[in-house]
């Protein structure tokens, strides 16, 4: 079944499913009536000799200077040519396919001017597995990503480079092996392929359904450390939680509840009071993180659903207004946001695996391994966190805060979103590695443990873990231990082997 589009009504979960499952696309009806409408608005304009910004004027410095209507399909091409100026390595294709999705759910608005090939290329290339080639960097955020939208658009135009059945390609060979024709445009055209914060937007929503993944693995992470520790329960009782109604505090000290839930190794009652902080106050760290995750959900979502180009056409009014919805600073914000939130994450998943590591404070044996001296265990497991975190406060310095003046100071606001986007996705990696090693401290501690089990929830995490990586006895290579149990983090496996006993670990906000 396809998802239909009509500018509206998309989610996160549809531009996953068609980004990287391959979901094929259509047009809601209305959708195509608003965008002919549109079109046939611009062509009322022209034909009336209006100026209209980047349709019969330049565009930035150059809106001062008009263009005749007999030329105006030459300028919409020149806009794509000369913007498509990225450099860097291509984005991977989900993002590029993302981008492509978004696109053409702003273009169903009806508010952009242009003709209904503009948006059907674009599903048509989605639908038949055509994805350009497009460099990572040289968007400021604002005006849309100009230069890597441009370089998507030059593919429709039977131009550029295209990935093709895993082949890279020439886009105008790509277009015929998938049996699809380039576009020709008109006014307004040029700028309605390229003038909007889709390619941000789409990078951001794939990344909020990654980092979604990763606070459920971090639930799980931070429940099976706190019960192999035989962390104190008061700190996770619902009445304590209750008098500070935050929605992600009392959701994490539910979701800690019931995995935790008739654990043997907590029963045996440890004689402490109250843990250190990184246990006890796991609701209030992890709970402002599941709070901004559904605040930045909010913000991309409402993005995604937007008209954000410039100018934009009310056919009831028959009227058409420049102004600056391309601007981008409110992902950026967001995305910034999302990742301190999730740089929190591994923040807090460290010191959980240094309390594991510590006899002191664990009870286990020192850096959860027999015959210490001979055998150093996951001591440098832990390093590798501490390394991460670190690299990650760098990363979490806000890119949205900078801003440099482009286009003679007509453009003298930026947001640099794509950088905030980059840079979260790192976060989001580092974050990936981080809770594996947690997690895989965590299992071995559970062996320490025996012959008392973990959780209602904290044991199908160890069984998974075990799956692939095997006890600790003596030291080896841990790099590939790693690696597989980042994999099960990022693939969702563990929290799938989780919810399928104690059932979902839902983080979203009910709005």
């Amino acid at each position: 079944m396809s998802i239909q589009i009509d500018g509206s009504n998309l989610t996160i979960d549809q531009v996953v499913a068609v980004a990287r499952g391959g979901e094929k696309v259509e047009f809601a009806p209305e959708a195509r009536r608003r965008i002919e409408s549109s079109a046939e608005l611009v062509g009322k304009l022209v034909d009336r000799n209006i100026a209209i910004y980047g349709v019969t004027t330049g565009i930035g410095e150059f809106a001062r200077i008009r263009i005749s209507a007999e030329m105006g399909a030459e300028l919409q091409r020149r806009i794509i040519y000369s913007h498509a100026a990225g450099v860097g390595e291509p984005f991977p294709e989900d993002v590029v396919r993302s981008a492509m999705l978004l696109r053409a759910n702003t273009l169903a608005r009806g508010n952009s001017g242009v003709r209904f090939q503009v948006p059907r290329i674009l599903v048509d290339m989605l639908n038949n597995g055509v994805t350009p080639v497009v460099c990572e960097k040289g968007s400021l955020g604002v005006s849309g990503d100009l230069s890597p939208m441009s370089q998507l658009s030059v593919v429709c135009l039977g131009e550029g480079e295209a990935f093709y059945n895993g082949e890279r390609l020439p886009g105008g060979e790509a277009l015929r092996r998938a049996g699809l024709k380039s576009v020709d445009l008109t006014y307004k055209e040029g700028l309605g392929f390229i003038n909007g914060s889709q390619m941000c937007t789409g990078g951001a929503a794939l990344q909020l359904a990654d980092a979604r993944n990763l606070i459920k693995n971090a639930l799980v992470a931070a429940a099976m450390t706190i019960d192999a520790l035989k962390g104190v329960q008061s700190a996770y009782d619902a009445r304590l939680h209750a008098v500070r109604p935050f929605y992600g505090q009392n959701l994490v000290a539910r979701h800690l509840r019931t995995l935790m839930e008739g654990s043997r190794i907590i029963a045996e009652k440890s004689g402490k009071v109250q843990d250190g902080y990184s246990m006890r106050c796991t609701p209030q760290v992890l709970g402002p993180t599941v709070d901004a995750w559904n605040y930045v959900a909010r913000q991309v979502e409402t993005e995604m659903n937007s008209s954000a180009d410039n100018p934009l056409f009310f056919t009831e009014d028959e009227a058409y207004l420049a102004g600056g919805n391309f601007h981008s600073q409110n992902i950026a914000l967001a995305m910034d946001f999302l990742a301190m939130a999730m740089a929190e994450v591994a923040d807090l998943s460290e010191r959980h695996t240094n309390r594991l590591m510590n006899p002191v404070l664990s009870g286990l044996p020192d850096f959860l391994v027999e015959g210490k001296g001979l055998n150093s265990g996951l001591m440098v497991a832990q390093y590798t966190a501490a390394a991460l975190v670190s690299e990650n406060k760098v990363l979490a310095h806000p890119a949205v805060v900078d801003s440099i003046s482009v286009s003679a100071d007509q453009e003298d606001h930026v947001a640099m979103t794509p950088i905030s986007v980059r840079k979260c996705g790192e976060i989001l990696r580092n974050v990936t590695n981080v809770l594996a090693i947690e997690i895989m401290a965590a299992a071995q501690a559970f062996d320490f443990r025996r012959p008392l089990e973990p959780g209602r929830g904290t044991k199908p995490a160890y069984l998974k873990v075990r799956e692939v990586v095997d006890h600790l006895e003596n030291d080896r290579v841990l790099y590939p231990d790693i690696e597989k149990i980042a994999r099960l983090v990022g693939s969702g496996e563990i929290v799938g082997a989780v919810e399928a006993e104690v059932g979902g670990l839902e983080i979203e906000q009910p709005r």
